[in-house]
């Protein structure tokens, strides 16, 4: 199977993003497979929700998937695969719901 450039979604600044387990009873089933993935949901500011969810509309429709880009409290750079994405209107500004299976250390997702 061809490797395929995924969508990042890079947070450049700003606190880790705080990941909580997902409650929601669909998202399990859309990463059903040989082995339980656990999904946790996390929100995120962000200048234009509707651009970003775009982006990730149109890597999923082109069979790519999608990424997130996030430091870790240490400073590292983790990565989590996005499984779903929602944004939410808040006084303040866009919000961008991100459900995603288990954040990991950051290292090539081809090699992962």
């Amino acid at each position: 199977m061809r490797w395929m450039e995924p969508e990042w979604i890079t947070v450049v600044e700003g606190p880790t993003p705080q990941f909580q387990p997902a409650r929601e009873v669909w998202a399990f089933s859309i990463y059903e497979g040989p082995t339980p993935q656990p999904v946790a949901v996390c929100q995120m500011r962000t200048f234009n929700g509707e651009r970003m969810l775009e982006r990730c509309r149109r890597a999923w429709g082109e069979g790519r998937p999608v990424q997130l880009d996030f430091p870790a409290p240490s400073g590292e750079r983790r990565w989590a695969d996005v499984i779903a994405a929602r944004v939410e209107r808040w006084p303040e500004g866009d919000v961008l719901v991100l459900w995603v299976r288990r954040p990991r250390p950051m290292e090539h997702p081809e090699n992962a």
